[in-house]
């Protein structure tokens, strides 16, 4: 059985797809593949692991009440998908993206619209994970799913989840160059797009 002992690094860090293993896989990455493969025990630690995460990425898009909820239900659906998880994205990422359309479907289901903060809390924000409006927010995910998966991959960990670029190309396994050269010509690749929607 895996511990969360022996699913954190020898140096207390937590485990992160910032810390590849020898095989070049992140240990997240490790964890979910031996999960779908029926390992219950890493299935467990991997839940452990991003649970924080993930309760955290939902409770800037919903009403405190439900964070719990639709924390679990994002873990039910990321087990139902676990068999179709290739590791071709980062761990986080992937049940970033389950947990954003848990929360959509909530919002359609109760046919709401989302808590949102007033602008002035953030207005400054130096990321695009915490919108203004939800559904600007959708727009912005259909326009990134459109991007080719390696420059959406470097552009969510780098401009999105926060990522310093050398971490990136860890994460990613390629050098900082592709990872900069990716973000740039991801953004590009938005900047058109959303000109050719306005």
């Amino acid at each position: 059985m895996i511990s969360l002992r022996e699913a954190l690094p020898a140096d207390g860090a937590p485990a992160s797809e910032d810390r590849p293993d020898p095989g070049g896989h992140g240990e997240l990455t490790v964890l979910a593949l031996r999960a779908r493969s029926g390992t219950g025990e890493a299935l467990d630690s991997l839940f452990a692991l991003t649970r924080d995460d993930v309760a955290r990425f939902i409770a800037r898009r919903v009403d405190p009440a439900w964070v719990d909820d639709l924390t679990q239900e994002t873990f039910s659906r990321a087990l139902r998908g676990l068999g179709r998880y290739a590791g071709r994205a980062p761990v986080r990422a992937w049940l970033f993206s389950v947990a954003r359309h848990t929360v959509a479907d909530r919002y359609r289901a109760r046919n709401r619209t989302p808590r949102h903060d007033p602008v002035d809390a953030w207005a400054g924000s130096a990321t695009l994970a915490e919108p203004g409006r939800f559904d600007e927010y959708l727009a912005l995910l259909d326009l990134l799913d459109a991007l080719p998966e390696d420059r959406r991959t470097a552009f969510v960990l780098t401009q999105l989840q926060g990522v310093p670029y050398a971490e990136a190309a860890l994460a990613t396994g390629v050098p900082i160059g592709t990872v900069r050269s990716r973000v740039a010509r991801g953004r590009r690749d938005l900047a058109r797009m959303l000109r050719e929607v306005a």
